[in-house]
């Protein structure tokens, strides 16, 4: 039996959707995204002061980002501009948490004066700050343990040459010190592995930081205010993969909380999370149209979109599924490396997938990109960036981003009079 994603627009509407806006386009669903999201404050209703912080980095757009503040999310934001838009959305104070590393000095003046949770990545970070502009009252600290993290014998990521984070011992002797810089309430963040597809990720990560915890509030009188367990719950890219359930997950934490937190007096910490991925990218489609054919030693399909609109297969070799709308019921029967426009030869978002046989003016919808996808585009062989299209509740559409132009491209050349001509 083939299995397959299903999209969340079907030909007819991509058609007339294509009229008012030209191919490539990421699309988003409004009503998938609030969904989600709920789901997500359901899981973990059992926590007082549970918040879901999400990334910006992964869906830079104020339209999405109103969207999950009208749902009780804050904002994770790990630089300048992302701050500046976060702000211009509505949200400040400890609505939003500020983590990023090598941090420039502007970068910790603007979350300062936005009183944003800063989250410091590294020790010798606690005096710069200090001299910067002062420890604020509630601090939080990122955690990285070192070697391999496994789960069920199997090696799932390796924090020891990741570039984030305190030592245990750092971090122990972080929090000593921020205490006696005036710092009363704390905060401990750790992310260990990246798109996991386990509902057992979360709560092992939690037992970490819960005993860590625990640990600290012992040693050092630091009374904390939140756990953060940041992202790394991933999606199923795959259709034949068992996506995770966030309800599973929420109870997991809620018991390693029960058994570690609880019998410690520390019952009244809230749960923070800083998921990107998984409370975005399966509500994000790129939407393509094919332009040409290539007969070589392989089928190819090339088609409007290229690795500037979706980095992805290219930088990873991440899988994609791909959907020929209109054909969705076909045999899936003939072999095709989907290609981009790009001079480089890892401009594929598939090889040597299969997938009905497909003609020119077909129109490909590419799934899952609603995070992670626009986000990481760029501008090389002077490829533009794609507008970015709301599917709305109530099934109509909204420009939340036009596309690029090259005035835009050449916006940087603004001081030259050559550009000016």
């Amino acid at each position: 039996m083939r299995i397959m994603k299903t999209p969340f627009i079907t030909k007819e509407q991509a058609e007339e959707i294509i009229k008012k806006y030209p191919t490539p386009f990421h699309i988003y669903d409004e009503k998938g995204i609030r969904e989600n999201a709920r789901r997500v404050k359901q899981a973990f209703a059992w926590n007082k002061g549970f918040k879901e912080y999400f990334a910006v980095k992964a869906t830079p757009n104020p339209f999405i980002l109103k969207i999950l503040q009208e749902e009780g999310c804050g904002v994770d934001c790990s630089s300048y501009t992302e701050l500046l838009m976060s702000k211009a959305c509505g949200f400040g104070g400890e609505d939003i948490m500020f983590s990023s590393n090598v941090t420039p000095d502007k970068d910790y003046l603007l979350a300062r004066e936005f009183g944003a949770i800063i989250n410091i990545d590294d020790f010798t970070h606690i005096e710069h700050l200090d001299k910067l502009c002062g420890i604020p009252e509630l601090i939080c600290c990122r955690y990285n343990p070192g070697g391999k993290f496994e789960m069920h014998n199997q090696i799932m990521d390796n924090p020891g040459d990741a570039k984030y984070g305190f030592t245990k011992a750092q971090i122990i002797e972080g929090f000593k010190i921020l205490k006696q810089k005036g710092a009363t309430q704390f905060g401990l963040h750790s992310f260990l592995a990246s798109n996991t597809v386990t509902d057992d990720y979360y709560p092992q990560l939690a037992r970490i930081l819960f005993e860590l915890a625990v640990e600290i509030q012992k040693e050092t009188g630091c009374k904390f205010k939140f756990v953060n367990l940041s992202g790394g719950v991933g999606v199923a890219y795959r259709p034949d993969q068992r996506g995770n359930d966030i309800m599973n997950i929420g109870e997991g934490v809620r018991k390693a909380y029960e058994e570690i937190l609880v019998p410690n007096g520390m019952g009244d910490v809230a749960i923070f999370t800083e998921m990107g991925r998984f409370m975005l990218a399966p509500y994000g489609h790129l939407v393509t149209k094919v332009l040409h054919f290539k007969h070589i030693y392989k089928e190819y399909v090339g088609v409007d979109a290229c690795a500037a609109n979706l980095m992805r297969p290219a930088m990873y070799g991440a899988y994609h599924h791909i959907t020929v709308l209109g054909k969705e019921n076909e045999p899936c029967d003939h072999v095709y490396d989907v290609t981009g426009g790009l001079c480089e030869n890892n401009d594929k978002f598939a090889i040597d997938r299969k997938l009905p046989k497909i003609d020119i003016g077909d129109i490909l919808v590419i799934h899952d990109t609603g995070a992670h996808g626009f986000a990481m585009g760029y501008n090389y062989n002077g490829k533009l960036r794609s507008a970015e299209v709301l599917l709305k509740e109530d099934g109509s559409t909204q420009l939340i981003r036009r596309a690029e132009t090259p005035e835009d491209y050449f916006a940087t050349f603004d001081f030259s009079d050559f550009f000016k001509k």
